[in-house]
């Protein structure tokens, strides 16, 4: 970790030099056929004061629709675990918008904490990629800023079966086989391809030049699932791992992508230390995702982490341009 507080102090210094404060808008994409609407938010660089806004437990550091500041602005996409939502990772969103990034987060419909209809369901994998793909477009055309966002540097964020969705959106293929465990007893679509031992269509998006993934789910890759992924890739690891992501399974995808990766393991953390560090009321509710190990701090971690994401992203969208 001494790497990461390097990372840390530069990135903090450079952000102070060219630091904004972060402005947010909550969005709704409309549906598109059968796909659903798309809830989310926006963070995204103003030069107004920042305030507080409480969006459910959580409070963003951030001033509700104040005006966008710059032009030609990098965009990152975040996409959420099993069961998260847009909010989740609220802290990494401030700390690019401070930092001159728009950062879009979403709710992934059927598979997010208001709505759980479909959250075992197998056909969110095949539509989470999709999700991305269309809010892409969403904040490349109909965001009423569009004309700020720089077409050419857009990034992912994504942590757990948000790794998994960034990780196809970049050009893996996931091998479902013909034995699913999700689809035992159930005959969707989806499923019936499986059983046949067919591929589904996943949606990749070469508009996305860099990738953060976190602790992602991998059950559905295979050692040749990652041929096609081109993009630079910074890739986090939790020592115990939790929720179907193992440590092991971590390092595999590290030894698989054709360009090795940027790859920090966190020493002592488990699965859900990559979420935002919780508020008093979400840590009586949600123990399990909001609890440390004793040996572990979540705030000082997310204050290297969002550094050293940062860091990442301005190197790969700012300065390699």
């Amino acid at each position: 970790m001494t790497r990461l507080g390097f990372i840390l102090a530069a990135s903090l210094c450079l952000a102070t030099s060219l630091a904004h404060a972060a402005g947010f808008q909550p969005i709704e994409m409309p549906g598109d056929g059968s796909l659903p609407a798309i809830k989310g938010g926006v963070w995204y660089p103003c030069a107004q004061p920042v305030g507080d806004i409480k969006v459910g437990p959580f409070t963003t550091a951030a001033t509700k629709d104040c005006p966008v500041t710059g032009e030609k602005l990098p965009l990152v996409v975040i996409s959420h675990g099993r069961g998260g939502t847009f909010i989740g990772h609220h802290d990494t969103a401030e700390i690019l918008a401070d930092a001159g990034f728009v950062v879009v987060a979403i709710s992934h419909p059927g598979d997010n904490a208001l709505d759980k209809s479909r959250i075992d369901d197998p056909s969110v994998f095949l539509e989470r990629p999709t999700d991305i793909k269309r809010t892409i477009d969403f904040m490349l055309g109909s965001w009423l800023n569009a004309g700020k966002i720089d077409a050419a540097r857009i990034g992912f964020f994504g942590f757990s079966r948000g790794g998994y969705t960034g990780l196809v959106a970049i050009g893996a293929n996931p091998h479902f086989g013909k034995r699913l465990k999700i689809c035992e007893g159930n005959d969707s679509a989806m499923c019936d391809q499986v059983h046949k031992g067919e591929l589904p269509e996943l949606t990749h998006d070469p508009r996305i030049k860099a990738a953060v993934i976190a602790d992602p789910l991998s059950v559905f890759f295979a050692s040749d699932s990652f041929k096609a992924v081109k993009v630079p890739v910074q890739l986090w690891g939790s020592e115990r791992g939790g929720d179907g992501v193992t440590p092991e399974s971590v390092v595999a995808i590290a030894n698989e992508l054709p360009t090795r990766p940027e790859f920090h393991t966190v020493p002592n953390s488990q699965h859900f230390d990559f979420l935002t560090p919780c508020p008093a009321e979400l840590i009586k509710t949600a123990p399990v995702i909001c609890a440390d190990g004793p040996d572990f701090d979540r705030a000082a971690f997310h204050r290297e982490f969002n550094a050293a994401v940062l860091a990442f992203f301005r190197k790969q969208l700012v300065d390699a341009q």
